[in-house]
């Protein structure tokens, strides 16, 4: 027997193995769990860590947000409240959420998982790109309670804004410092200066 066939094999049983959850077994793991993670058709996929960086911005934009939206009926959570696409099945944990008017939760196993977010702001990884620009954003269109998406890259200055109008999801990006994000979905504005204020971009390659 070869050794690729032994690999192959080690790894089709690995894969055998994996246990299959419901969402209440899910959610029950993830009460007790010293780091997130996230589920999606039976499956648990813990989430890994971020950057200085990736912790800077997200902070930046949920500091700017909530001073915001202080004295109205929203509010903004950080990536410490779980979502649940209802639609779909996935929980995860968005970077930034905000919630204008009455925010919803699903309650099971004593655990509350956010259901109703207006707006979501998702920082890229390099681990996490691909997967927050497609799949990831096709269960997010299927809440009716979203009007806009948001991904901020962390290695350069480049915020996208994907605003829902009706069927479709329209794009603007914002490049320069100068340049403001505009939230219209929440009534908020966030200067990219602000957005990135203390981050260290990595020097590029020559």
């Amino acid at each position: 027997m070869t050794q690729f066939t032994v690999q192959r094999e080690d790894a089709m049983a690995s894969a055998a193995l994996k246990t299959h959850y419901t969402p209440s077994q899910y959610l029950a793991l993830e009460r007790d769990a010293e780091f997130k993670s996230e589920y999606y058709d039976g499956f648990i996929t813990a989430m890994a860590g971020v950057s200085p960086e990736h912790n800077q911005i997200a902070g930046n934009i949920f500091r700017k947000l909530g001073n915001q939206l202080e004295d109205r009926e929203c509010r903004a959570y950080i990536s410490d409240v779980r979502l649940c696409v209802s639609s779909t099945g996935l929980y995860t944990y968005p970077d930034v959420m905000v919630v204008c008017g009455e925010a919803l939760f699903q309650k099971i196993e004593g655990v509350e998982t956010l259901l109703n977010p207006t707006m979501i702001v998702e920082v890229l990884s390099p681990t996490t790109e691909s997967y927050d620009r497609d799949a990831k954003f096709a269960h997010y269109r299927q809440l009716p309670s979203l009007k806009e998406y948001v991904l901020v890259s962390q290695d350069k200055v480049l915020v996208e804004r994907y605003t829902r109008q009706g069927d479709d999801w329209v794009l603007s990006e914002f490049k320069r410092l100068a340049d403001t994000l505009q939230l219209p979905s929440i009534d908020c504005t966030v200067p990219l200066r602000e957005i990135y204020a203390k981050v260290k971009f990595a020097a590029s390659s020559p």
